[in-house]
């Protein structure tokens, strides 16, 4: 009898030792710390970061796997002490990726949080759409021709709410019949914001149709940090409003790095990952549809060593961009190619890299009829492109893409309107996938004016050659 009673009282004791600290505050057992690579089943709870969680899935952890970053395995069950009151971080630098005639694409800058964001609420006007898990979202069954306007807040496991992102305007695309060469992008003619006398876009979209535009140039800043010219920041300029110009006017932007001269990314960055790093902080601030590269001169195209830097960075920015396409252009002869352009093309194919379009600039050559030498020059890119895939000729058109230069060239050939709706023509007809000339700051007349930065040096009518290359 007395053994029993003393059992009773021990398990008595034994279960207010148990239940004593959480009732009455005293020592709590933390719970261990989250690792990499150790097996979690649910209901497990860790602290991380100064934050308790419960496991919701059973799952081996990984790098990258952290709480805080994976809320479909973990729920936050402490704050370390009290409720979790802090909310997010305001989304930045919300933008239209692009429209179609039913759909607007949003995409934004990651927000933060003490804990972890767990999602962002998108807004139409006023409306919650939805909310999603990453930073970017596509809002379909929209009306053709109509502007719609956009917001996002940054959400965590809390329920804690951001303020309210900066707000959007995009205006989807005209209704009509689709595309019958879907891969084909607008034509886009340079823009160059700080250079010749530069026009607003939104006037030129308004008089000739045009829904897209080249944006020239980035280049280095210093380093492997890019810059408009290398010099304007890549947001907040003149470059970044007539992008909003554009987009709010339901059009698109191709944006070009590198050029023939200036301060380049492909010799200063040091690696492909360091140069697609440099591409990715363009491609977040300003959402193109295109990016190209414009690989010129003894620096890039005639550098064999940034060439492939440039080419390997290029296959890291498609894996992270994959609805980005990714265009090179670079110089040709009558005939098509030389040397560096075959090589250029031969080890784009070599190493894999997923190129959606090789432009070539037929112009420069001294030649009296231009139209005759870029048809030639395009052949030969043609069988350039055959040899390196064992593409069909359609194949080959259907990755191949024209830049001219309007009125007078830096050698006085001549490119009329008339020889440009021709060449223009004759890119429709064959499949060709991408369009564009040097450039709408010379889409003005100036008879007799030679070769200057804001006029074409012709008689012509304002913005002819973009009219033209709007029916691209």
């Amino acid at each position: 009898m007395a053994l029993a009673l003393l059992a009773s009282l021990a398990l008595t004791v034994s279960g207010l030792a148990t239940i004593a600290p959480a009732a009455y505050g005293a020592v709590v057992v933390a719970a261990p710390a989250w690792t990499a690579w150790t097996p979690y089943t649910v209901g497990t709870r860790v602290t991380h970061n100064g934050v308790d969680y419960e496991c919701l899935q059973s799952h081996t952890s990984q790098p990258g796997w952290e709480p805080n970053v994976v809320p479909a395995l973990w729920k936050v069950v402490s704050g370390g002490g009290g409720p979790d009151t802090s909310a997010p971080s305001v989304p930045g630098n919300l933008r239209s990726t692009g429209v179609t005639s039913s759909s607007v694409s949003l995409a934004w800058n990651a927000s933060t949080d003490n804990v972890g964001v767990t999602g962002y609420n998108v807004y139409r006007g006023s409306t919650l759409v939805t909310t999603v898990s990453g930073t970017s979202y596509t809002d379909t069954g929209r009306a053709a021709a109509t502007s719609y306007t956009y917001t996002v807040r940054a959400r965590d496991a809390a329920g804690n709410l951001s303020g309210t992102s900066n707000t959007v305007t995009a205006r989807t695309s005209e209704g009509g019949n689709p595309d019958p060469n879907p891969s084909r992008m607008p034509g886009a003619p340079y823009l160059w914001m700080g250079w010749g006398d530069p026009p607003n876009p939104g006037t030129v979209m308004d008089a000739t149709g045009v829904r897209s535009f080249t944006m020239a140039f980035i280049l280095s800043s210093g380093g492997c940090n890019p810059a408009w010219d290398g010099q304007r920041p890549l947001t907040g300029g003149a470059d970044a409003a007539a992008i909003n110009t554009i987009k709010s006017k339901g059009g698109s932007v191709q944006i070009s790095f590198g050029g023939w001269q200036g301060n380049k990314l492909g010799p200063n960055c040091s690696s492909p990952a360091a140069f697609a790093g440099a591409v990715q902080q363009v491609i977040n601030a300003v959402g193109p549809a295109v990016v190209d590269f414009d690989i010129e001169n003894t620096d890039e195209f005639e550098n064999y060593t940034v060439q492939d830097r440039i080419l390997n960075g290029l296959k890291i920015v498609k894996q992270n961009n994959p609805n980005v396409k990714v265009a090179v252009t670079f110089g040709t002869s009558t005939t098509g190619p030389n040397a560096h352009g075959v090589r250029l093309i031969n080890q784009a194919r070599a190493l894999n890299v997923p190129i959606d379009n090789f432009t070539i600039m037929p112009f420069d050559f001294g030649g009296s009829n231009i139209y005759n030498d870029t048809v030639n020059a395009a052949e030969g890119l043609k069988n350039a492109l055959k040899n390196a895939y064992g593409w069909s000729d359609a194949q080959a058109y259907a990755h191949m893409g024209i830049s001219g230069m309007n009125g007078l060239s830096d050698q006085q050939e001549l490119t009329t309107p008339q020889t440009w709706s021709q060449i223009v023509t004759w890119a429709r007809d064959r499949g060709l996938t991408r369009l564009a000339y040097w450039g709408v700051n010379r889409d003005r007349p100036c008879p007799g004016g030679g070769v200057t930065s804001n006029c074409s040096g012709i008689a012509q009518s304002n913005w002819e050659f973009t009219r033209i290359t709007a029916g691209f």
